[in-house]
């Protein structure tokens, strides 16, 4: 260990975050090395070791002969003032060494508020900023995660974006770098020839030009770079490596579990959400598969608590079985299944007899709107009874705690929608004094609201946020009719949703605003603790543009988007059909119901597996 880390250490807040050494962590020899991938999470140890995505990576790339890939995250305020002080520069958990000698620093990036990290990780790591000053193969910066969906505003730092999932993709990078190196190719040889890789995105091989009105007029492929970039996937999820032996953290994280995925893509189509449409389509684990993971997995964690993940967990449809196929190994170690993002309209009596055999924590749905006219401009697919009836069932099996999420500031919403979320708790605190088995142990009934934020490859991708001043009114309102005992109301930060949506829909003209304001102290933006929206204000004012540009115009219909070069799969004449039935209030079905013609099936050259 570096003296210097040694004298910090004892002066930090949860020093176990910097010091790596944890069960299964990779090491390897040096001499047997050929590339040292830093893989980079610019948040946390805490949120990046909850990751499963990073897990996942972390394992295929230290299963390449000759490749280590080693683990690096954000450092608190704390620490990294600590570092700057003792001129400590960034490094790689495993080995300790300095991330700026890798080969390869590669970012997962799933929110874009991290984008400030992403910077200030470099600049800790003495690794010049923009993507045009790093002149040479080494070190290359790349980035994957769903935030590189738009990853305009971070073009100009970024050698290149992975679009999609990153399993295979990982692997035929690293292997074209290799052979540039051996070959002693120019950068830009090697860019040009990575940009050939299905879902590469080369964000310095495209030109992008602007309207008088400061939309954007033309995005040009330069060198033979695609006119668009289609993300990749993994088509055969029985043949998708699962981190069956993986790193066991000696700190406690967020999610300090086993996570075992049983599907990609989501059935629903809810119009706001876009994990819904870019993970598209759907694609299942065998149960049998995912039966011999769980096992494997918990065997060699040790962990007691494992969660069955996936965007719309209760529509797996062997899932009753699979929990019945883990009954008896989970009860002989004492291992809880549980069981997020749960749909209220198929959460049924067999669910909830497995999950009784657990602990009964609490359940978890997400109505998402007040009103039925609301939920069906969103395409939630959802009645309040269906609800209801889901909380009945809960409360006579014994369960005594419910959360329930909501949105303010949805496309169409008015007053009626907002109280109508003040009447659905009042409603499921009526449900519990109906159908609860036991009323001495009372009632927690959490009702919590997000604000929207548009986002890229939805088709809510033309709609605006609605102004801050008004969406914290709706909270005011809200708030003020929250009348029912034992409801608990929370609502967000809205100066960082704002910020979200801002960002979320921005082009590379955001690049400067974002070195601007991690310049003012932007550093850890994601945190509370750590943003600022009068920094970020001050640097839009300094760089001479509009936040309300991007977050609270509406585009309309023939708008180039910043993200046209980049394909979700989805096509956009899905999303607009969608977007104008959203103000039809008339729904879609389900994939499962039958297929809606989205595109994203052709990714697959078969039907999905809904």
């Amino acid at each position: 260990m570096d003296k210097r880390l040694e004298r910090i250490l004892p002066r930090v807040q949860k020093p176990a975050r910097y010091v790596g050494g944890e069960y299964n962590a990779v090491m390897k020899d040096l001499s047997q090395v050929d590339t040292r991938v830093a893989f980079c999470f610019p948040d946390t140890y805490e949120i990046g070791m909850s990751n499963l995505g990073m897990r996942i990576l972390y394992g295929i790339m230290n299963n390449m002969e000759g490749v280590w890939c080693e683990r690096v995250f954000a450092p608190w305020g704390d620490m990294e003032e600590e570092m700057r002080r003792a001129g400590l520069p960034l490094y790689a958990l495993e080995s300790g060494d300095p991330i700026r000698d890798f080969d390869i620093i590669a970012f997962s990036v799933g929110y874009e508020m991290a984008f400030p990290a992403m910077l200030n990780m470099l600049d800790l790591a003495g690794v010049p900023l923009h993507a045009s000053e790093r002149t040479e193969l080494t070190p290359l910066v790349i980035a994957g995660g769903t935030a590189m969906f738009n990853c305009e505003p971070i073009a100009d730092f970024i050698d290149i974006a992975e679009i999609g999932e990153g399993e295979e993709m990982n692997v035929e990078l690293i292997e074209l770098h290799r052979r540039a190196r051996r070959e002693g190719w120019t950068k830009q040889q090697f860019l040009r020839a990575a940009a050939q890789l299905d879902g590469i995105y080369v964000p310095g091989l495209y030109e992008v030009d602007y309207n008088a009105d400061g939309t954007v007029k033309s995005i040009t492929p330069k060198d033979g770079a695609p006119k668009v970039v289609t993300k990749r996937i993994m088509r055969d999820m029985d043949k998708a490596w699962y981190p069956a032996k993986t790193i066991v953290p000696s700190t406690e994280i967020v999610q300090d579990r086993t996570t075992l995925e049983l599907f990609r893509g989501c059935i629903r189509g809810c119009r706001f959400c876009q994990a819904g449409y870019v993970y598209r389509p759907v694609r299942n684990r065998s149960e049998k598969l995912l039966v011999e993971y769980a096992k494997e997995a918990i065997e060699d964690s040790g962990y007691e608590e494992m969660t069955l993940s996936s965007l719309s967990t209760s529509d797996f449809r062997p899932l009753v079985q699979l929990c019945d196929d883990l009954e008896e190994f989970c009860a002989q170690r004492h291992v809880n299944l549980s069981l997020p993002s749960l749909r209220a309209d198929n959460f049924s009596m067999a669910l909830m007899e497995r999950l009784q055999k657990g602990r009964k924590t609490g359940l978890t749905f997400a109505p998402e709107a007040g009103t039925q006219r609301l939920r069906d401009a969103i395409n939630k697919n959802l009645t309040e009874e269906d609800l209801l009836a889901s909380c009945r069932r809960a409360f006579a099996g014994g369960y005594s705690a419910v959360k329930l999420y909501f949105m303010l500031g949805l496309p169409t919403e008015t007053d009626e929608d907002v109280l109508g979320i003040a009447e659905v708790a009042s409603h499921v605190m009526h449900a519990w004094r109906e159908s609860a088995s036991n009323k001495n142990r009372g009632v927690r009934i959490t009702v919590s609201t997000s604000w929207f934020v548009p986002k890229a490859h939805t088709a809510f991708q033309w709609e605006p946020q609605i102004p801050k001043e008004e969406y914290e009114r709706r909270v005011k309102l809200l708030r003020e009719n929250m009348l029912t005992k034992s409801v608990t109301y929370n609502w967000h930060d809205s100066d960082t949703s704002y910020m979200e949506a801002v960002i979320s829909r921005g082009d590379r003209r955001l690049c400067r605003v974002i070195e601007t304001a991690w310049r003012k102290g932007e550093h850890l933006s994601a945190w509370e603790e750590y943003f600022s929206l009068d920094r970020w204000l001050e640097a839009f004012e300094e760089c001479g543009l509009d936040p309300h540009f991007y977050a609270n115009r509406k585009r309309e219909k023939d708008e180039l988007m910043p993200w046209a070069m980049i394909s979700s799969g989805v096509t956009e004449q899905y999303l607009w059909r969608e977007h104008e039935r959203c103000y039809q209030s008339v729904t879609t079905p389900d994939c499962r119901t039958h297929c809606n013609g989205c595109g994203a099936n052709l990714l697959l050259g078969r039907p999905c597996d809904g």
